[in-house]
């Protein structure tokens, strides 16, 4: 059904890697005549696929920086997408040999085969019991439970502890964690953007698989301190916040912290010492009040932007 998901003629080579039973990496390579203008969100469902390669296409739907960020992170955006093709509000989704009646409204097939557990963009304001009990004994990797009116972290949350990696609770209105979170230990990837926390427990301290934390859009004042102590992380995304400081010494120990989003706060002053974080690769500092660095150092990136602060450390 490739072929048909073009409006113009095109040669194309579609290229697909995906990991088979001995877990070695394979490449098929075929040639469609097509020109994809738009890519069906469902094929964000294929959890073997390892490689999708769709430059050169005239795609509407698809933002030309997410082709950019690689397969894993395109995948995970058009399974987030998958919802907007879903029944209105008004609309009972079908009942399938997939779905037991009572859990109509539990997509079964994904916690069987995909390991996701999802109930977003419900306008919630809890998680409904049948969820839960409809993860039964499968593992579940992935939890969206984000676009809900969520005020806590759901306390059942808890009991996919040991296998759980990936939790979204953005675009809800959460304004503390409570320790059920701070169990799970296997945790990598945790986002709680858009909702209403001034602060993180200390607690936290024992996610230490966690390298990618997504805190914007909430309404921190102080840079979390518990981060300092996540030696995983490699994604700390904190913009749009009221963040008036950070400490760069803290920050320079987490060796492995590549990205550090602190656009739209309320930075005074860029400590000098922070260019010395020289593992970052992406330090994003616009809509600060500071004065230093020029927004024309910001302009040139991040290696530009360490090496100015380098060479304002007092000697």
């Amino acid at each position: 059904q490739l072929s048909q998901l073009g409006t113009r003629k095109l040669p194309l080579e579609l290229s697909l890697v995906c990991a088979g039973r001995d877990g070695r990496l394979k490449e098929e390579k075929q040639m469609f005549v097509v020109s994809l203008c738009r890519l069906p969100y469902t094929l964000g469902n294929l959890p073997q696929l390892k490689f999708l390669a769709l430059e050169g296409n005239p795609l509407r739907t698809i933002r030309r920086d997410l082709l950019q960020k690689g397969t894993q992170e395109l995948l995970k955006y058009l399974r987030s997408k998958i919802q907007d093709d879903a029944p209105g509000p008004n609309e009972e989704p079908p009942v399938t040999a997939m779905t037991l009646p009572s859990q109509s409204k539990v997509n079964i097939h994904a916690i069987t085969t995909l390991k996701l557990l999802e109930y977003s963009d419900k306008q919630a304001a809890e998680i409904p019991e049948a969820v839960f009990d409809a993860v039964g004994a499968n593992p579940v990797a992935t939890v969206n439970f984000s676009k809900n009116q969520l005020r806590e972290i759901p306390p059942r949350l808890v009991e996919l502890k040991d296998s759980v990696c990936d939790v979204s609770l953005g675009f809800n209105k959460i304004s503390s964690i409570s320790s059920e979170l701070c169990l799970l230990q296997k945790l990598t990837h945790l986002d709680l953007r858009n909702n209403v926390l001034t602060a993180l427990p200390e607690e936290m301290e024992a996610l230490k698989r966690l390298h990618t934390i997504n805190l914007a859009f909430n309404r921190f004042k102080v840079f979390p301190s518990v981060l300092y102590h996540l030696p995983a992380l490699e994604t700390i995304l904190l913009s749009n916040n009221q963040v008036g400081s950070i400490d760069p010494l803290q920050l320079k120990a987490l060796e492995k912290l590549g990205t550090l989003d602190l656009q739209n706060n309320d930075l005074l002053q860029v400590p000098p010492e922070l260019g010395n974080c020289e593992n970052l690769r992406s330090l994003l500092l616009e809509g600060n009040p500071f004065r230093t660095p020029r927004a024309a150092v910001l302009a040139k990136g991040t290696a530009a932007v360490l090496e100015y602060l380098r060479s304002r450390i007092p000697t």
